[in-house]
């Protein structure tokens, strides 16, 4: 494929509003694209242009599996854009629009590996190519494919992710929940009569803070990373209120799991409520599991090795290494069959851009990004 034509597949799917949904339109096109080389994807629509896909090419007792999102996070003012965030502007090296680097271009540079590898006649095993919709918010798309089964059979799994030719080897899962606490509503003039729902999410907020003070640091991914992010309680200052929520954020690690998690937070929740006679309630909103390999392992060790030999002869001074991060991916959902799935982020484009104004990738590091899932696959099969 010519790189014209691999810059033009990346700019028509950057082109596709797919914010927050709409994954449908991304999906078809995907689907088209792969027909060309005569591979047939399976497009799974689920209601309000909503939609996954995925696609099996090759066989052989191991999987390979390589995934990435279609959906993106909002635009965000366009006026603050230099370019119109869905006109996919090159300037220089740089190609610019919401979900060039989050991450429409490793999903463009996956399909295109496979692609070419099809047309030399050079699938050398099984690979499953899942496209999810969803991941900016609540994954819907990969959750209802694991509920299909995608995802346990898989031996090993790449996914696209903007890390700059960065093998990301480890990364925390992402834990949201909701307590609600219930009172009673009497005039402030006599709070003895009533219960005021606030002090109950204050006690919880304070026993938070050092909830987690003596849990054990995990080897990679360091400190359990916990924060109360929102407080929503009353609505008039001369009545005393009789409800609230609290919501947290929590990202857990291999070493402080996500079910240890529920237990620590629900202890705290009955120790107030037991104290103070209060009725709080706790609820799981988000559950996402932490993403572990062993930096030893022969699948990583490949992936950097390959990064390392290909990504320099596409961005000068660049030398990938092995990294961590705290952020969490659909490799979060899809582990919770095989928590020993050797993964892999790696994608082109730098992170620290997703989700911004004036969000781009380089064209160097994607086209280099294409080279290197090539290579990625047909060592994994050796």
């Amino acid at each position: 494929m010519e790189e014209k034509e691999k810059i033009k597949i990346l700019q028509d799917l950057i082109q596709i509003n797919s914010v927050n949904g709409n994954e449908l339109e991304v999906a078809e096109y995907l689907h088209k694209l792969f027909a060309k080389s005569n591979l047939e994807s399976k497009v799974d629509e689920f209601g309000d242009r909503r939609a996954n896909l995925v696609l099996d090419v090759g066989q052989g007792e191991k999987v390979l599996g390589l995934t990435g999102h279609m959906d993106t996070v909002a635009l965000g003012n366009e006026d603050k854009w230099s370019y119109p965030p869905l006109e996919a502007k090159i300037d220089g090296d740089r190609l610019y629009g919401r979900g060039a680097a989050d991450m429409k271009s490793g999903l463009a540079a996956l399909a295109i590996a496979i692609i070419e590898l099809s047309d030399l006649g050079k699938i050398p095993g099984h690979i499953r190519f899942i496209a999810t919709a969803g991941e900016e918010y609540g994954t819907p798309g990969a959750n209802r494919l694991r509920d299909l089964g995608v995802a346990k059979d898989l031996d090993a799994l790449v996914v696209g992710e903007a890390t700059n030719g960065d093998i990301i080897y480890a990364h925390s899962g992402s834990f949201n929940y909701r307590i609600v606490s219930h009172g009673k509503s009497v005039h402030s003039s006599t709070p003895e009569l009533g219960n005021n729902a606030l002090d109950a999410l204050v006690d919880f907020a304070a026993i938070e803070r050092t909830l987690f003070d003596d849990v054990p640091r995990d080897p990679y991914l360091g400190e359990l990373k916990h924060s109360v992010t929102i407080l929503n309680v009353g609505e008039q200052v001369n009545t005393i209120p009789d409800e609230g929520e609290l919501y947290g954020n929590i990202r857990p690690t291999s070493a402080f799991n996500n079910k240890q998690i529920v237990e620590r937070l629900k202890s705290a929740v009955d120790e107030v409520n037991d104290k103070n006679g209060a009725k709080l309630t706790f609820e799981l909103i988000h559950d996402w599991y932490p993403v572990v390999s062993n930096p030893e392992d022969d699948f990583v060790q490949t992936a950097l090795t390959v990064s390392q030999e290909v990504f320099s002869n596409y961005v000068e001074g660049k030398q990938p290494e092995l990294i961590t991060m705290n952020g969490a991916t659909d490799a979060s959902v899809f582990v919770k069959d095989n928590t020993n799935l050797p993964v892999i982020i790696l994608g082109p484009g730098e992170s620290n851009v997703s989700h911004q104004i004036d969000e781009y990738t380089t064209i160097s590091s994607y086209l280099a990004l294409v080279e290197i899932y090539k290579q990625i696959i047909l060592r994994y099969f050796e």
